[in-house]
């Protein structure tokens, strides 16, 4: 009996010992991983503010019709919460904080309080993609399905037609195998003509036909009148589009992704150069629309953009980076030289 009472107590000494050892064993446990998840969260929000290596960026209010200087906004490409936001800094200051707004854009535009912006919808078999119209606080206005990945867009001086191009085959401008489709929208009526290509071609002075026709890359001097790239017979032309006429009429060979002037007297856009490889065939050029001549800018690397006029004199435009893409900026008038404006970003909208 007595071997059987200290059996029993040394068996429920052991027993409360090891109840300790595990209470004490979980209280540890709990206690680090509620700094781990304290320390993942402080983490979590320095990642909101600042980004490693790149420009500080935070989540806020955009809007399109800035109230306090002129703006610059972007798609932000740098790593973290906000990347593929659109996002906004002062024109003075583009290495500035970034204020990112939560919509997502593959590519986009903005002007007088309406923007595009090109999106993917992810699928379970395929993406599939749209343009969206966006007020003035970048909420959604209208959709309108794309028939391919998004390459191009713009809207018009006054904020009311909206225009973009997307690629129905291939994923590139440098080769021969690629089929575009642009479409304009008015954000009025919200009609569409969702292929320009079935507009009128004129060239050399008469009705042009061929299967190969594409047409990419608007640019928009009113709300009838605009210019874009039309390609056919393995060249490209500058050529005058007309809305109410539905005619698009060529002015200029060996013209890519036209982007006019803001005072409407010249084209930047980018020429195929002979001797250049055929992966990075082109290089920025400015076409005075009165002469046509043509300016060689000083910005030597390939450039397979639709640069953006951040005023009369200076192009935007962008160039591969550590994270996609950064702005690079160079005089219109082929001096100066080329320098960064803004790192990971990509999309550039001047508004104010």
């Amino acid at each position: 009996m007595t071997r059987t009472t200290r059996t029993t107590g040394t068996t429920r000494t052991t027993r409360t010992t090891r109840l300790v050892v595990l209470l004490v064993a979980v209280v540890l446990l709990g206690a680090v991983g509620t700094g781990s998840v304290l320390h993942a969260v402080h983490r979590s929000g320095l990642r909101d503010e600042q980004q490693a290596d790149g420009p500080t960026v935070r989540a806020g209010a955009v809007s399109l019709r800035p109230t306090s200087g002129r703006r610059l906004l972007v798609r932000n490409l740098a790593w973290g919460p906000h990347r593929d936001e659109i996002a906004t800094v002062p024109a003075d200051d583009p290495q500035g904080p970034r204020t990112a707004s939560g919509v997502k854009c593959l590519r986009f535009h903005a002007a007088a309080g309406t923007g595009v912006c090109l999106q993917a919808v992810h699928g379970a078999l395929e993406d599939t993609y749209r343009a969206v119209v966006l007020d003035a606080h970048l909420h959604e206005l209208h959709r309108f399905p794309a028939a391919g990945i998004p390459t191009r867009a713009r809207v018009s001086p006054s904020g009311r037609l909206v225009a973009w191009t997307v690629f129905v085959s291939g994923d590139s401008y440098a080769g021969t195998a690629f089929s575009t489709r642009t479409a304009i929208a008015d954000t009025r009526t919200w009609a569409v003509d969702d292929n320009l290509e079935t507009f009128r071609i004129v060239k050399d002075g008469r009705t042009y036909r061929a299967a190969d026709v594409n047409v990419w890359g608007v640019t928009f001097a009113d709300d009838s009148r605009f210019y874009a790239t039309v390609a056919t017979g393995g060249r490209t032309y500058l050529a005058r589009g007309d809305l109410a006429a539905r005619t698009l009429t060529t002015l200029h060979g060996n013209v890519e992704c036209p982007s006019l002037s803001p005072d409407g007297t010249r084209i930047a856009y980018k020429k195929r150069v002979r001797g250049a490889s055929p992966d990075a065939p082109w290089r920025l050029y400015v076409l005075d629309l009165r002469t046509l001549k043509e300016t060689a800018t000083a910005e030597r690397r390939n450039i397979d953009d639709q640069a953006l006029w951040a005023d009369d004199s200076t192009l935007v435009y962008a160039l591969p980076g550590d994270y996609g893409s950064d702005l690079w900026t160079v005089p219109a008038d082929g001096g100066g030289a080329a320098r960064t404006l803004m790192t990971s970003a990509v999309a550039p909208a001047y508004l104010g």
